[in-house]
């Protein structure tokens, strides 16, 4: 038995002793509360807003709200340590009091952000940059034991599509992840979820090489969300807008979870929910 469970994948999370199971895909619903970010239907710009948003999340399905105060789309606006808390902590206390069932995790890449979300009521840390754009995040993570989900990224949102460059891009992120792993198994976090990085930091033709061999990240044996929602891999590509490219969401969304995803980042719950159930109703 011991065996056995050693070589298979983590199918669950730890949410405060509340087991998530990933055995079924999850779905998580994009809440953002800024100015900026890339799909203008997917800002909120006041708490009753993001309530009705996350309301509407949770009864189309969502397990995860995911809420961010910084945009990290191309070449976004840097905003204050402070700023970010002062977007974040009223939305996610409002959210912890409106909504106890629903598993709130927090899209930062600084270790404050993490701790002052976490204390207002969130769960878990989505981090863009696993660590890198902030050395004390890791410890952050050891000290909450809170669930920790990890992309990789090539450079800064500020930056990262100038001109991403890879020898082979399948081996250098896996080679990435690896090394975060095993600093954090170190620290004795082991709730991980790995995020592959669309679109952060890789032209079209990396991240669909990615998603064409993404059963190789099977090798962790940790659960892999994916995050394609109305990203320009797919409106470039379509010759479409991001207001446009919920079909073509819909079909990476659908190859993704044949491949193996376990977590899908979007903003249109509704419609990811249908290929969960549609995939699991092939597969199952």
């Amino acid at each position: 038995m011991a065996e056995k469970n050693f070589f298979e994948p983590k199918q669950s999370l730890n949410i405060k002793g509340r087991i998530i199971d990933l055995s079924t895909p999850k779905v998580m619903g994009i809440l953002n509360i800024t100015p900026d970010s890339f799909y203008s239907n997917s800002r909120t710009k006041t708490i009753d807003e993001a309530l009705t948003k996350a309301a509407q999340f949770l009864n189309e399905g969502a397990t995860f709200i995911d809420i961010g105060g910084y945009s990290s789309r191309p070449g976004a606006q840097d905003i204050s340590t402070s700023e970010e808390i002062d977007r974040l902590v009223p939305v996610v206390t409002s959210l912890a009091s409106a909504f106890p069932e629903a598993v709130i995790s927090i899209d930062t890449f600084r270790a404050k952000v993490a701790e002052e979300g976490i204390l207002a009521g969130a769960h878990i840390i989505n981090d863009i940059a696993s660590g890198d754009m902030d050395e004390k995040m890791f410890e952050t993570i050891a000290k909450l034991q809170v669930p920790y989900m990890m992309m990789h990224m090539q450079g800064t949102p500020q930056n990262m599509q100038q001109n991403p460059v890879y020898n082979n891009v399948l081996l250098e992120v896996i080679d990435y992840l690896a090394k975060k792993i095993a600093i954090l198994k170190s620290l004795h976090v082991h709730d991980l979820v790995i995020d592959p990085g669309f679109g952060f930091g890789k032209t079209a033709a990396h991240n669909y090489e990615l998603l064409n061999q993404m059963e190789a990240f099977k090798i962790f044996k940790l659960p892999v969300l994916v995050g394609f929602s109305r990203k320009g891999m797919i409106y470039k590509t379509l010759g479409i807008t991001a207001a446009e490219a919920l079909n073509g969401t819909t079909v990476l969304n659908t190859i993704a979870l044949q491949k193996g995803a376990g977590i899908l980042r979007v903003h249109d719950v509704k419609e990811a929910m249908e290929c969960v159930r549609l995939v699991e109703r092939l597969t199952g």
